[in-house]
């Protein structure tokens, strides 16, 4: 029988329990991580990396790397208290949401968009599918519908209401593929790749062995590298960074700052009515490539996360063009030209059988131009 005694002591119990799992821990203060550098992976001092993450981050850019400490790229050191949001900006908001801690694993995620699973007849891209599977054993691989996509965002979102505004508001479906594509990863992390890609190599094998894979967060290819004088008629950038295919841990900067643009810049042209207005070949600067390697190129050069006083200079387009071998800055891999975009027989690419080769993506039998390519790999009505 429950008595007095026994109901008074097992509610001190149960309330000592709650505070001591409740209560938030206080960070300690945190030093700036080192100026940011590039170091190729195969560098002597990468293999000594998780020793010193800190300073032997990167390559021939002279600058020491980034940290790979946790708590600089914005994790909670504790249980974080509940904070009211309505004051804070989109990127704060985001943060709060989903904290980046580049210590954890890469979720063994696949997410892929089509407007057909495989479970249905129309489905035409079954063999390209097949070899995500096939090549990772064990990994959840998901076929997003647009439908489904809609009310997946709605749960993952629903705290940041704008996000969803300005998902649901774009006015092409390919806007939606390229946003959603930055929201599923910052929210749950792993491997997006476009439906009509190939998997060549497991995702376990972009990552050199040399490089702790709790020190990166972020695993990029180049898309293009059009070493030539009349580039700007062909590409948006003079170093492009891939987006077909991305690996990521939730959380990470890059994707909040890529979310956070798209967001306001959907939002503002909505409020001056000027969404209608956007066409296909806005699609590069609005959420495509141009936009993604933007937002790369800041994240490299960011004070918040890198020590830039004491840097040798910015990191640019050179730091990468013609590279054979996948280079390291701070948190970020990126990968060769081959290992995203093998078999295109330019720009230094090498062919499918390639070692550094990883995926193959579809472009429809032509290598096109930049605008044309991108608008071309999005099927969607």
């Amino acid at each position: 029988m429950l008595t007095f005694r026994r109901a008074l002591v097992a509610a001190a119990f149960f309330l000592t329990i709650f505070y001591l799992t409740t209560r938030t821990s206080t960070p300690e203060p945190t030093a700036p991580s080192p100026a940011a550098a590039v170091f190729p992976v195969n560098d002597k001092n990468v293999a000594d990396s998780s020793k010193h993450p800190s300073t032997t981050a990167a390559s021939s850019g002279g600058r020491s790397g980034a940290g790979s400490s946790s708590s600089r790229h914005g994790s909670p050191a504790g249980q974080k208290s509940l904070q009211d949001m309505s004051k804070m900006t989109m990127y704060d908001k985001l943060a709060y949401q989903y904290p980046y801690d580049v210590d954890t694993k890469f979720p063994a995620y696949i997410w892929q968009t089509w407007r057909y699973t495989p479970a249905n007849g129309e489905f035409t891209f079954r063999d390209q599918e097949a070899t995500w599977s096939e090549q990772h054993p064990g990994f959840i691989h998901e076929v997003i519908t647009d439908q489904v996509a809609v009310h997946l965002l709605r749960l993952l979102y629903a705290s940041v209401p704008e996000v969803l505004e300005a998902y649901e508001s774009l006015p092409l479906a390919v806007l939606k593929a390229d946003f959603f594509r930055y929201l599923i990863l910052l929210a749950r992390g792993g491997i997006y790749s476009d439906i009509d890609t190939y998997a060549i190599r497991s995702a376990t094998e972009w990552i050199p062995d040399s490089v702790p894979h709790e020190a990166v967060g972020l695993v990029i290819g180049i898309e293009a590298d059009p070493d030539r004088p009349d580039w700007k008629e062909w590409y948006s950038r003079r170093i492009q960074f891939c987006q077909w295919t991305i690996q990521s841990k939730p959380g990470h900067p890059v994707l909040r700052e890529v979310v956070t643009r798209i967001t306001k810049e959907t939002l503002e042209r909505k409020r001056k009515g000027q969404l209608k207005d956007v066409m296909d070949k806005n699609v590069i600067e609005f959420t495509g490539p141009a936009l993604w390697t933007d937002a790369i190129f800041e994240y490299f050069n960011d004070d918040r996360y890198f020590d830039m006083e004491h840097s040798s200079g910015l990191i640019d387009y050179k730091n990468f063009t013609g590279m054979e071998t996948p280079k390291r800055v701070g948190d970020v891999i990126v990968l060769p030209i081959t290992s995203f975009s093998p078999g295109v027989q330019q720009m230094g690419a090498k062919d499918y059988d390639d070692p550094m080769a990883f995926v193959k993506h579809d472009f429809e039998g032509t290598w096109k131009p930049e605008s044309e390519r991108h608008i071309g790999e999005e099927k969607h009505p």
